[in-house]
């Protein structure tokens, strides 16, 4: 009988994780998860394809670059599944007459820094200038309001504009023409290296904060709840594979990234490990929340953990930490 009860055990250990052979390749189910540009914090999902794990969840998942905004435009509009995208947007979404939910993080700390152009040292320095973020609404743009914050500003102090991706906001720093913007990993390290200077670091502060996240509409946490657990699965073994498999995730980074030098992907890495929850659980939505005042302040009309709450109730949690010896 002992016997039975673990063979039992094991069982539905290899059953919650995954791990049966998975569907032909014509079986596989559609799945479109659209990002902004190529991140560190999308590599649990670039992990999941090159593990197998979406394939073993019966998803043939595509990651397409699908801009900034114009990704949660796609997303209301049916054509990508989920969406990459901060609690911040789904914010700004929802207070404009919007449905989107967050269902799971990929970063839970504020990750962004705030850089100036030469010349810039003082909030007075700054106060009349222009200041870049990649889109309205999104992280970047709520960053610039808390930087502002710390240098006794706000936003009337200065003129903010969209600029885009990173690259291009350290290029208009670099340029003059912006005064400042916030930047992330790996371009933080690339700035300080070059002598940009810092302004305020925000990153330093640790804020708890659902940074990147991953958005869905409300109504398909009930019409397609079977296939976004299924995509949560995958990404969760995404990042167990990442965070054990050192090697394979900078491989997969690098490659992403399109990134040769092994200083910048070693960067790009730690970043990753140091904001990503294991287990992708949203923690300091109150915080983002606060930074839109006259909005509902109840976290449940931006975020719903109900997905994976079950997927922990079903043992998949408990099979990864199993697996991968990682708790």
């Amino acid at each position: 009988m002992k016997r039975h009860r673990c063979s039992f055990a094991a069982a539905l250990a290899l059953l919650a994780v995954g791990l049966q052979a998975p569907p032909a390749a014509a079986q596989l189910v559609e799945f479109k998860a659209g990002i902004a540009d190529p991140a560190s914090s999308v590599l649990a999902w670039w992990m999941a394809e090159a593990g197998g794990f979406f394939a073993r969840q019966g998803l043939r998942v595509q990651i397409p670059s699908v801009g900034g905004n114009r990704g949660l435009e796609a997303l209301q509009a049916g054509r990508i599944d989920v969406a990459h995208r901060g609690l911040s947007n789904i914010v700004r979404v929802n207070q404009a007459g919007g449905d989107l939910r967050l269902i799971g993080s990929l970063g839970n700390l504020m990750r962004l820094s705030f850089f100036s152009a030469a010349g810039v040292k003082t909030a007075a320095d700054l106060k009349g200038g222009m200041v870049a973020v990649s889109n309205f609404g999104a992280e970047s743009d709520i960053a610039v309001t808390l930087a502002l914050q710390r240098l006794g500003l706000t936003r009337n102090d200065v003129t903010i504009k969209e600029f885009g991706d990173t690259a291009r906001r350290l290029a208009a720093v670099k340029s003059g023409d912006a005064k400042a913007t916030v930047l992330s990993e790996p371009f933080t390290s690339l700035a300080r290296e070059q002598g940009v200077n810092v302004m305020v670091d925000l990153a330093a502060e640790r804020i708890p904060w659902v940074f990147t996240g991953i958005a869905v509409k409300r109504s398909a946490t009930t019409t397609d709840r079977d296939r976004l657990k299924r995509f949560l699965r995958g990404t969760i073994e995404g990042n167990y594979f990442a965070f054990t498999d050192e090697k394979r995730a900078k491989e997969v980074l690098a490659k992403e990234l399109h990134v040769t030098d092994p200083k910048l992907v070693a960067i790009s890495y730690n970043d990753y490990k140091l904001q990503t929850p294991l287990n992708i659980e949203p923690i300091g939505a109150e915080n983002t929340i606060a930074q839109f005042p006259g909005v509902s302040a109840k976290i449940e009309d931006y975020v719903d953990t109900t997905l994976l709450d079950e997927i922990r109730r079903e043992g998949f949690i408990t099979a990864l930490q199993q697996k991968y010896n990682l708790r």
